[in-house]
């Protein structure tokens, strides 16, 4: 549906992929900075790019969707509904969930959500990085009694680092360099690092 050109085109149209000299929230420099939430915003675009991710997996088995809060809700609730419903009780398609973080920081599945056993299961992210998210994700669904069958993400920036114990595949890899602020070459160049999401450009000093 979407070639790698076509889709990187689509996330800088929509400011998802931005060019620049970027502190990232690691304090890390980088040139790109990715933020999906800004493409995930227009519904037209999310539908288009859930139908995409959800044809990687039209092989696989899916009773249901699962992804970790925040970032990847709006992705896994497009990528289910792309999904075909096999045996759907009550009419509602592929159910999209989500586990999130409770007080102590741990990940875990709540507001009413259940997986009967052996359910089949699709974890979604927006970005693998670290691919932490993904994995915790993973293992919440499997103390629930589901099965995860594969794993998949809009983009992946971890330069093909990820190692999951499931079948993974991402709309697009992206491979983003970062520097420790005083090894930066943007910095070296005199421009001046811009934190995402502020008005404010930060000294790179």
């Amino acid at each position: 549906m979407f070639t790698c050109e076509e889709l990187l085109k689509l996330l800088e149209k929509a400011g998802a992929v931005r060019h620049g000299h970027f502190e990232l929230s690691s304090g890390l420099h980088s040139g790109t900075y990715v933020q999906c939430a800004l493409v995930l915003q227009y519904p037209r675009f999310a539908e288009k790019l859930g139908q995409a991710l959800a044809a990687l997996f039209s092989d696989a088995r899916i009773d249901a969707v699962v992804s970790p809060a925040l970032g990847g809700v709006i992705i896994g609730q497009e990528v289910a509904r792309a999904l075909p419903a096999l045996g759907d009780a009550i009419g509602g398609g592929v159910p999209a969930m989500f586990v999130e973080r409770d007080g102590s920081g741990t990940m875990t599945m709540r507001r009413g959500f259940t997986l009967k056993p052996d359910t089949h299961v699709l974890v979604v992210e927006d970005v693998w990085t670290t691919g932490g998210s993904t994995q915790e994700a993973i293992s919440v669904v499997e103390e629930a009694g589901g099965r995860v069958v594969a794993a998949g993400a809009l983009i992946d920036r971890s330069g093909g680092k990820i190692e999951f114990p499931v079948e993974s595949n991402a709309l697009i890899e992206l491979l983003i360099e970062s520097y420790e602020p005083d090894d930066c070459p943007l910095c070296r160049q005199g421009t001046v690092a811009v934190k995402p999401g502020s008005r404010y450009a930060r000294s790179a000093s």
